[in-house]
C-alpha cells in the first residue's frame, strides 16, 4: 500500500519568513529542504545587482537585490546596508509575517567527519587538491592544515555529502523547529530561574521563584548558538586559528532585564509584531567605517528597547553547524575602529534609559536615536550618520507597514 506523500503543515508555515542574505548561489537549502521547503523565503541579495542567483527549486521564495530596494525605498534606501549582510533586515522590513528566522548561507555541514569515514576534499580557486581521504589516518596536524589553510588563504574545502548540524542522540536538528518553540513559549526576564527554560518539558519554576512572576513575559527573540566556526572577533580568531565548538549544551534560557549580550544574526528568530522596528542592523559595510558590527548594534538596540517594553530574550538552542571561518585580518580591518568603540558603547546601552511616554517600539528606537546623535556622535561622526539612519529606517518601516489594523 503506498504511503501518502501529503507532508504535514509545518507549525506557523502562513506566520513565518526566513530572510537570508547572500552574494551566491543558494545550493545550502539543498540541506535544509526538509526544514525549510513549506515555508516562505525572503532573499536578500547583496553586491552586484546584475549577478543571477540561482535558488534551488521547489523552494517559495521572493528575491531583491540592491535595485530593487532602491525602487522600493527611494531615498530611503540609504539605510540600508551594502556590501554587508546588514543588507538582511530589508527582508524583516517588506515580510508581513508575525515572526522572522534569519540564517546565513554557510550554516551547514560539510559532511559526515566520522573518525572512519571516507572524504573527499576539493578546493575552490586553484584546485590544488583533490584528495581521497580515509579519515582514521587523517592526524590532527593534518586537521589543522587543512584549517589553517581554509582560514588565511581563503579556501573552502568540503565532502561530498553535506547536512544539517545533528545533536548528541545523533538526531539533526531542526533550528526553526526550536526556535518557534523559544518564541511561543514565555520568557522570565525579571527573575533568573536555576532550571533555565521553566517552559520546557521536564522542567519548571524552582522553589522560591515568585508566583506572580511564573506567568512570564512575552518572548521578543530566539537567539540561536553555533558548533564548529565560534562567532569570534578577528584577535581570537588569529590567536586560536583552530578553535571549534563540540559543546552542545541543551539549555535555553531568558537573558535577564538589565544584561546586554553580543547579538548574532546567523541564527536568530524574532517576533516582527511585538519588536520588528528594533531590528535595524545599522550601517555596516561599503562607504562606512565599520563592519561586522550590525547584528550586536541591532541586539544592544533591541534588548535596552525588550527591557523598556517588557519583552523577553533568550538564548541557547537551537545550535547549527558553522562551517566556514572568515579571514581574519579582512575582519580586523572591518572591526578594528568597533572594537575600540564599544568600550564606550556598552556603557552608553547600559545606563540609556527610556521615558515611559515611549509606549510603541518606534518610539522607543527614535527616542534612542535622539540619545545616540547626543552622545555617541561626540565620539565619532560616524555615529551621527548612523542616528539618522535610524530615524529613516523607522520612516521606511512606517510607510511599508502603514496597513490600517
Amino acid at each position: 500500500m503506498a504511503g501518502s506523500s501529503v507532508k504535514p503543515t509545518p507549525v506557523l508555515k502562513d506566520e513565518l519568513d526566513i530572510v537570508i542574505p547572500t552574494i551566491r548561489n543558494l545550493d545550502f537549502l539543498e540541506m535544509w529542504r526538509p526544514f525549510f521547503e513549506q515555508y516562505h523565503l525572503i532573499i536578500v541579495q547583496d553586491g552586484d545587482p546584475s549577478k543571477i542567483i540561482k535558488v534551488p527549486e521547489g523552494f517559495d521564495y521572493e528575491l531583491y537585490n540592491r535595485n530593487d530596494i532602491n525602487r522600493i525605498l527611494g531615498p530611503k534606501a540609504s539605510c540600508i546596508s551594502f556590501k554587508d549582510s546588514a543588507c538582511r533586515c530589508f527582508g524583516y522590513m517588506v515580510s508581513k509575517k508575525k515572526y522572522i528566522y534569519t540564517i546565513d548561507d554557510d550554516c551547514f555541514v560539510s559532511g559526515s567527519l566520522r573518525a572512519d569515514s571516507v572524504v573527499f576534499v576539493s578546493v575552490s580557486g586553484d584546485g590544488a587538491w583533490n584528495i581521497m581521504v580515509d579519515l582514521k589516518f587523517l592526524d590532527p596536524l593534518f586537521h589543522g592544515f587543512l584549517c589553517f589553510r581554509e582560514l588565511y588563504l581563503e579556501k573552502r574545502y568540503r565532502s561530498v555529502v553535506g547536512m544539517v548540524a545533528k545533536n548528541p542522540s545523533g538526531e539533526q536538528i531542526n533550528a526553526l523547529e526550536q526556535h518557534i518553540k523559544n518564541l511561543l513559549s514565555p520568557s522570565t526576564p525579571f527573575f533568573f530561574n536555576t532550571l533555565y527554560d521553566p517552559y520546557r518539558e521536564g522542567a519548571d519554576f524552582v522553589r522560591g521563584y515568585p508566583f506572580s512572576l511564573r506567568e512570564g513575559a512575552p518572548t521578543a527573540v530566539s537567539h540561536g548558538l553555533w558548533l564548529n566556526i565560534p562567532d569570534y572577533d578577528a584577535p581570537t580568531q588569529l590567536v586560536k586559528p583552530l578553535e571549534r565548538n563540540t559543546r552542545y549544551v541543551d539549555t535555553v534560557l531568558t537573558i535577564p532585564k538589565g544584561t546586554l549580550f553580543p547579538m548574532c544574526g546567523m541564527n536568530l528568530g524574532f517576533n516582527r509584531e511585538l519588536i520588528g522596528p528594533a531590528m535595524y542592523f545599522g550601517l555596516m559595510g561599503d562607504g562606512q567605517p565599520i563592519g561586522r558590527y550590525d547584528d550586536m548594534w541591532a541586539g544592544w538596540c533591541m534588548k535596552v528597547i525588550c527591557d523598556h517594553m517588557g519583552y523577553g530574550v533568550k538564548t541557547g538552542l537551537p545550535y547549527i553547524w558553522h562551517s566556514k571561518a572568515s579571514n581574519p585580518f579582512v575582519n580586523l580591518k572591518k572591526e578594528y575602529k568597533g572594537i575600540y568603540w564599544q568600550e564606550d558603547l556598552i556603557p552608553f546601552f547600559q545606563s540609556a534609559v527610556l521615558p515611559k511616554e515611549c509606549v510603541t517600539v518606534q518610539q522607543c528606537y527614535i527616542e534612542l536615536a535622539k540619545q545616540v546623535k547626543e552622545k555617541l556622535g561626540k565620539i565619532d561622526p560616524y555615529f551621527i550618520k548612523l542616528a539618522d539612519a535610524m530615524v529613516t529606517w523607522i520612516e521606511a518601516w512606517d510607510e511599508l507597514n502603514s496597513t490600517a489594523k
